[in-house]
């Protein structure tokens, strides 16, 4: 949800990145380098079924979605969520807007923002 990815930019603007003396080159650890940067994930760490997902949108915007449900496909993800670890460690701060929440406050400003 955009709050929340909002709110982690701004705590992790204030926390200056420095470069990791410990990186090492033959063991990588693509969220950290010798170099001053850091990488974090800022998004919900609590993974959904998409039915699930497609559910909460149905009952906001009143309306069936219309499917043709198909086997797994090559590239797909049979689960994932954002690894939040780093992000609550540096700032203290993890996403925590419910899933019905986020989407009914999207749904809400999608209509408006195009008068629908």
């Amino acid at each position: 949800y955009i709050d929340d990815i909002v709110e982690g930019i701004v705590r992790v603007c204030d926390r200056v990145a420095a470069p990791d003396e410990s990186w090492n080159g033959d063991q990588p650890d693509p969220a950290s380098s010798r170099a001053p940067y850091r990488l974090y994930n800022i998004g919900n760490n609590k993974p959904v079924e998409l039915l699930k997902f497609i559910e909460i949108v149905e009952k906001k915007i009143g309306k069936k979605a219309v499917m043709e449900m198909l086997p797994m496909q090559p590239g797909d993800v049979p689960a994932t969520c954002a690894d939040v670890d780093d992000l609550m460690r540096d700032t203290g701060f993890a996403p925590n807007t419910a899933l019905e929440i986020g989407v009914s406050r999207f749904i809400d400003w999608f209509r408006g923002y195009y008068h629908l």
